[in-house]
């Protein structure tokens, strides 16, 4: 080849030439590849976040084709209420007004009364603020009339309770002969009757309106009631 070259020196400058070219265009071949691996890396990198937004964003919108395990507990069932109920209310009356209770069942229309009053008319009232004076301890004027309501306050029982609680409640009739605005009056009548029950009971020389409104509020507004066990 080097004697070829010698004999005809043309021919080596056109290899000469020849090889040059060859070598630039395989530089610049190699810068086009490098450059051309490199776009395609970028577009490898892009790729995947463009489809796990992509993704992110069906998932969004579209249910999952299996659901998805849930460790949260199952919401807790509210306690349900019971057949027999006991309704602290008071309504307005001549003065201050009064304070009694409703008893019952709830699929019954008729309702029971229970209240501390003075009995008769207005002397054995003004009496009673000053000395005791006898009592009367079932529905009163106004006690069953809707218009004169002022407060109520209804808790719910189940019969098994709601028996002892009746039962407590006729025996308080019973035992409570006397009236007197300071001391055994309407309000201190069904605080005995809530205390019974399990529920905590105002200062009783409070008006009957207000003194069924803190009662509810003192017992956080709870429907239902639990005797214990020693109750009745």
């Amino acid at each position: 080849m080097l004697g070829v070259a010698r004999k005809y020196p043309s021919l080596q400058r056109c290899a000469g030439a020849a090889i040059l070219a060859a070598s630039v265009s395989l530089a610049a071949g190699s810068s086009s590849a490098q450059q051309l691996a490199a776009h395609s890396d970028q577009q490898q990198d892009a790729l995947p976040r463009s489809a796990a937004k992509h993704a992110g964003s069906m998932a969004a919108v579209a249910p999952s084709a299996t659901p998805a395990r849930s460790d949260a507990k199952p919401a807790q069932r509210t306690a349900a209420r019971g057949p027999y109920y006991v309704d602290f209310r008071a309504r307005t009356a001549a003065t201050y007004g009064h304070a009694f209770v409703w008893y019952g069942k709830t699929s019954e229309k008729s309702v029971e009364v229970a209240g501390l009053a003075p009995a008769g008319d207005t002397l054995p009232y003004l009496l009673g603020h000053i000395m005791f004076v006898p009592s009367e301890t079932g529905a009163s004027y106004g006690d069953l009339d809707e218009q004169y309501l002022t407060a109520s306050y209804r808790v719910y029982l189940s019969e098994a309770d709601a028996k002892k609680v009746f039962a407590y409640i006729k025996h308080l009739q019973e035992t409570s002969p006397l009236w007197n605005a300071a001391t055994t009056n309407c309000t201190a009548f069904i605080g005995r009757i809530a205390t019974f029950m399990g529920l905590k009971a105002p200062f009783h020389l409070l008006k009957p309106e207000a003194y069924v409104n803190e009662l509810r509020e003192l017992n956080g507004g709870r429907k239902t009631v639990q005797l214990e066990p020693d109750r009745g």
